[in-house]
């Protein structure tokens, strides 16, 4: 009899968890998706980049080199916080960030050619969030 009892139980619990999580994840989904209420991307100027910003915007203009293996690899943004462009229009480059032991979570993504790129973002919590680089 326990054994019946408590075999429902779980069930509902799980049912309790899966129910939490379909409710709960579309609703954090969308805050990541719209960075402002009318779509819009803020924007940040070159110089207010971190240094190593900085330093990796003109990299990016250069052609390199490139201190990571994976700079300049295709950003896929399945964030969809960014314009929608077909797969390969925008490229990732890392964004040192001091003190850290890997790639840290700086990142700056361009959309076009490299090195004369349409558009560069900046984002400094790893693409939950992005700025657009203006001159």
């Amino acid at each position: 009899m326990l054994k019946a009892v408590a075999t429902p139980l779980r069930k509902a619990g799980v049912l309790c968890v899966v129910g939490v999580a379909l409710v709960l994840g579309p609703v954090a989904g969308h805050a990541r998706k719209f960075p402002s209420t009318d779509g819009s991307i803020a924007s940040i100027a070159v110089a207010e980049l971190p240094p190593q910003g900085r330093s990796t915007y003109a990299l990016i203009h250069n052609g390199g080199p490139f201190p990571y293996d994976k700079d300049a690899a295709v950003f896929g943004n399945r964030e969809r916080i960014l314009p929608s462009y077909q797969r390969g229009y925008y490229r990732e480059y890392t964004v040192k960030t001091p003190g850290a032991r890997n790639r840290g979570a700086r990142r700056i993504v361009c959309g076009g050619k490299p090195q004369v790129p349409d558009v560069c973002y900046y984002t400094s919590d790893h693409y939950a969030s992005f700025r657009k680089i203006v001159e």
